[in-house]
């Protein structure tokens, strides 16, 4: 297969790139080439795709099989390459996200749940519309086939949000480490590796695109860091009262996490059988930390572009810490 992947050097685009090398596909990226390389086996073409001509020049008149298009900002870059790939190519996967949906995302929502309003060729506003919106030029624009990937969470090697880092990070350092519970919350999420198989099987339609709920619960998930670090670290497991009391953001300041109830519990509860029943596999947790740790170890901490304020500071955990020992002394008194 001919391959063109919009992106290719980080996280979803990276593992696309790769997996689709790895299985013999003749890969073309394209990106600003400003920060990354592409997978060795990969053609890479440097383009602004904010600059319609300057996108223009480097397709020039090739044709590709399928594309993979990760963008994430203005989805007029997306109308853009959608419009100029007509004709050119037969199916084009745009990776959307969950966030898409109208907020708080009902628990069990699956595709025909409401979404946003959005404008496919506007300028960035928030990621919700942005990525509506470039779901809608992707479908209105290309004339073959489409795939919108509604991703949830992402986890596995090269996520530079830093949510799995966090953990992996905060656990390598050993001592006490404050751990969210219940241990058994399910917990719903997909391997970008896995995303990128699906993504080039083509399948047509809109998917969510992450895994059952309960693939595994934060528990298993959090030893496992423990194990693959071979960190003398000791989770304590926190009501998440206590989380909330300490006023600790679930999902940011403690990454991957949120409460089994509230407007947050959908985020790890959307019906996915669609993507299922297309072929969606999801991989054991334990290879996805392990390979993630593995990352780390040869990459190092994305330090300049994990998200600000994903994991907890020293500040926050010792709230945690002190709203931890309260609700100890209260149990006491009752």
């Amino acid at each position: 297969m001919r391959l063109l992947v919009l992106g290719g050097t980080h996280h979803v685009g990276r593992a696309v790139v790769e997996t689709a090398v790895a299985r013999g596909d003749e890969v073309t990226t394209l990106t600003r080439g400003l920060s990354g390389t592409p997978a060795e086996g990969a053609e890479a073409r440097h383009a602004d795709r904010t600059d319609a001509d300057a996108l223009a020049t480097a397709l020039g008149d090739d044709t590709w099989d399928a594309v993979v298009d990760t963008w994430s900002f203005a989805p007029r870059a997306v109308q853009t390459s959608a419009r100029l790939l007509r004709g050119r190519a037969g199916h084009y996967t745009y990776v959307s996200s969950r966030s898409v949906y109208t907020w708080p995302i009902a628990n069990g929502a699956d595709e025909s749940a409401p979404v946003v309003e959005a404008d496919p060729g506007a300028e960035a506003t928030d990621y919700a519309a942005d990525k509506r919106g470039g779901e809608l030029a992707a479908l209105q624009e290309f004339d073959g086939e489409v795939m919108l990937a509604r991703a949830g969470l992402i986890l596995g090697p090269y996520e530079r949000v830093g949510r799995l880092p966090f953990w992996l990070r905060r656990v390598s350092a050993g001592g006490r480490v404050p751990a969210p519970g219940p241990r058994d919350r399910p917990l719903q999420y997909i391997d970008a590796r896995d995303l990128a198989a699906f993504a080039l099987d083509r399948p047509v339609g809109i998917f969510n695109t992450v895994s059952r709920p309960g693939h595994t619960t934060i528990g298993p998930l959090l030893e496992e860091c423990v194990r693959v670090t071979g960190a003398d670290a000791d989770l304590v497991w926190l009501d998440p009262a206590v989380v909330e009391r300490a006023e600790v953001a679930p999902w940011t300041e403690l990454p991957i996490w949120v409460p089994p109830t509230g407007e947050l519990s959908g985020l790890h509860d959307g019906n996915v059988e669609a993507a299922y029943d297309a072929g969606l596999r999801c991989r054991p947790m334990t290879e996805t930390v392990a390979d993630t740790w593995a990352w780390l170890g040869r990459e190092g901490y994305p330090e300049g572009s994990a998200r600000a304020g994903t994991g907890m500071d020293a500040d926050a955990e010792a709230r945690l810490w002190a709203a931890s020992e309260a609700d100890g002394a209260a149990d006491q008194v009752r």
